[in-house]
C-alpha cells in the first residue's frame, strides 16, 4: 500500500504537526518536507496581567504563522506566502530565566548549562529523523544565548542548516514608537508583549490588574550594549506602559512580523543546504582545496 504523504500538508503548503505522522511514514515526510520548525518559551512570571506561558504563546502563535497564508500587511518587502511544507514540532516549555523573573511566583527555570545541553539533543533529534533544515521561533529573550550555543554544536556534528528568529525583533523599534508614541513601550511584560499575547489569546491577559510600572530609562547612548542587573527598579518582575497594550496593536504586530517571519523562511528556503561539517578543516596532503597564503600550490 502506497501512501501519499503529501496529504499531511494543505494544498498550497503549511504546518503539518510531526506528533501526527506515523513512524512508518516519517522518511516520507522528512522527504517532502522544507523545514521543520520548533517553537521554544518559558514559563515565567510576566506580572498579574499576562499569562505565565506568555513566551510559549507567542513562539508558538509566530511558529504557525510561518505557515499561514499571506495577510497582505506590508513588512518592507514584498509579501511572501509560505515558504513551502514545514513540518511542526513540540515546543520546548521551560528554559533558563534571569535573576529578574526567578523570585517571581509560577517561574519555572532550569540551569543555562542544562538549558544547552537539552536544547543541544532536541535540535540534534529533529536534524537526525531528517530535518536538517530547522526554523527555531523564540519568545523568550534569554532563550538567544542557549539557543545559538546549541545550534553551533550541532552544526559541528550534523549537515544542518538551523535558522532562529526571535519574534520580537521581527518589528523595530522605531515601528513600536509610531505604533504607541514616545513612551518605551519593549520591555519584559511591557505594552508590546502585551499586545503580542493579545494578537493571539486575547481571553489570556488581564489588563485591568495593573496600573502603569513605568520602566527604568535606557542609557542615552544610541549604540548597541547587553545590560543585565539584579533589579532594575522599577520593577515588580516586570515593568511598562500597560495603558498602551490593546488588540488592534496586537492584531497589527501579528500581521507585521508574521509577514516578515515568511519572509525571512522564503528566502532561507531558497537558499542551498551547506556543506556537512569536517573534523579535518585544513587541507591535508590528499586535499584538492586551494593552498594556503604563503604555501606552495
Amino acid at each position: 500500500m502506497t501512501t501519499d504523504v503529501t496529504a499531511h500538508w494543505p494544498t498550497s503548503g503549511g504546518l503539518a504537526p510531526i506528533t501526527r505522522v506515523p513512524g512508518g511514514e516519517l522518511a516520507a515526510v522528512a522527504a517532502a518536507a522544507d523545514f521543520a520548525v520548533l517553537p521554544v518559551g518559558a514559563v515565567e512570571w510576566h506580572g498579574p496581567h499576562l499569562p505565565l506561558g506568555t513566551d510559549l504563546i507567542l513562539a508558538e502563535g509566530f511558529a504557525a504563522e510561518s505557515g499561514a497564508a499571506p495577510t497582505g500587511e506590508p513588512s518592507g518587502a514584498a509579501e511572501v506566502a509560505a515558504a513551502g511544507r514545514g513540518v511542526l514540532f513540540p515546543a520546548v516549555p521551560y528554559a533558563a530565566c534571569p535573576g529578574q523573573t526567578r523570585p517571581w511566583p509560577g517561574t519555572v527555570s532550569i540551569r543555562p548549562e542544562i538549558a544547552v545541553g537539552y536544547l543541544a539533543d532536541v535540535i540534534e533529534g529533529i536534524v537526525a529523523a531528517g530535518f536538517p533544515r530547522l526554523l527555531i521561533v523564540n519568545g523568550h529573550d534569554a532563550n538567544m544565548s542557549t539557543v545559538r550555543a546549541a545550534m553551533e554544536w550541532v552544526s559541528g556534528r550534523r549537515q544542518a542548516s538551523l535558522l532562529l528568529v526571535n519574534w520580537f525583533q521581527l518589528v523595530t523599534p522605531a515601528e513600536t514608537t509610531q505604533i504607541y508614541g514616545d513612551l518605551p513601550a519593549r520591555g519584559h511584560g511591557g505594552a508590546y508583549e502585551t499586545s503580542g499575547v493579545l494578537g493571539f489569546d486575547p481571553d489570556a491577559v488581564r489588563l485591568d490588574a495593573v496600573t502603569d510600572l513605568p520602566p527604568k530609562p535606557k542609557l542615552p547612548v544610541t549604540h548597541p550594549y547587553v545590560l543585565v542587573e539584579s533589579r532594575p527598579e522599577p520593577w515588580q518582575g516586570w515593568s511598562g506602559h500597560i495603558s498602551l497594550a490593546t488588540v488592534d496593536a496586537g492584531d497589527r504586530l501579528r500581521r507585521i512580523a508574521g509577514a516578515r517571519l515568511r519572509e525571512v523562511v522564503a528566502a532561507w528556503v531558497a537558499a542551498p543546504l551547506p556543506a556537512p561539517p569536517t573534523a579535518d578543516p585544513l587541507p591535508g596532503p590528499n586535499s584538492t582545496a586551494d593552498p594556503l597564503p604563503g604555501e606552495d600550490a
